[in-house]
Formats: C-alpha cells, structure tokens, sequence
C-alpha cells in the first residue's frame, strides 16, 4: 500500500511540474499587456479648425486653412487621406472640389508629426436674398354710388 500511494504522489507530481513549464510556456507566447502599443491622449485627441482655403496641393494631398483671430493670421496645414470624408452638406465631395477661397471646417488629429485630417465640411455659400421692397398697392377710390 505504501508502494501504491508514493507511485501516485510521484505521478501527482510529474503531472504538476508538467502543467507549471506549459503554463509558463504560454505566458511567453502571449504578449504582456504592458508591452501593448498604445497611444497617448494626446495624439488621439480631435482638433477643429474653421477657417478659409487659403491652398489645395492635390500631388501632397493638403488642404492649407486660414484662420484670423484678434487680426492675426493662423494658417494649418492638414493632410487628406482616403478615410477622410470630404462633405459638402449631404453630398459627397473629392479633394479636387475643394478650391481656395471656400469656407470650410476641418477635424484632425496629430499623428506623426502631420495633421492628418478625419472630414472636411465644405460650407455652401450663402445666397444674397433679394430685398423685400414694401410697395403698398392702392386701388382708385370707387364713385359713390347715388340713390
């Protein structure tokens, strides 16, 4: 009996040791969550600007806006890729349709060093309503009538 309960700690034992080295086998195998590429707030983070297209590059893929505020002049340079969506209120619109002078509202974030633009809004411009002219429209007088 004594035979019998030390050949069944020794397989205990062999088992337990076995299943220690496949666990740390697996651990090495999977990568550590520390090790795990992520990316600051920072970088993540959606700006805006608003402003006027000052320049279109299409060989670079940029759109140059130009924003004044107190009198000075900010110009950003932003990036478009193919996930950028360029919208001209319900319409779909290309780069090529962005010219200089438009009015636009750029969302972009920084990523390596560029701000690589997520939609354009192309601003339609606003149409000149015709002045309302307040004519009051008079009718002659009718005679009155005699009985």
């Amino acid at each position: 009996m004594k035979k019998a309960i030390a050949i069944f700690v020794t397989v205990l034992f062999v088992f337990a040791m076995a299943s220690l080295s496949f666990a740390a086998e697996e651990k090495k195998m999977a990568p550590a969550p520390a090790e795990k590429k992520m990316e600051p707030a920072e970088k993540t983070k959606v700006k805006q600007v608003s402003g006027d297209v000052k320049a279109v590059d299409m060989k670079a893929m940029t759109v140059t806006v130009s924003k004044t505020m107190k009198g000075k002049a900010e110009e950003t340079v932003v990036t478009v890729g193919d996930k950028t969506k360029i919208m001209m209120g319900k319409e779909k619109k290309t780069l090529a349709d962005v010219k200089a002078g438009d009015k636009v509202t750029v969302k972009y974030t920084e990523a390596e060093g560029k701000n690589m633009a997520k939609s354009v809004a192309i601003h339609e411009p606003k149409k000149a309503e015709p002045a309302k002219t307040m004519e009051k429209k008079t009718e002659p007088a009718k005679p009155m009538e005699k009985k």
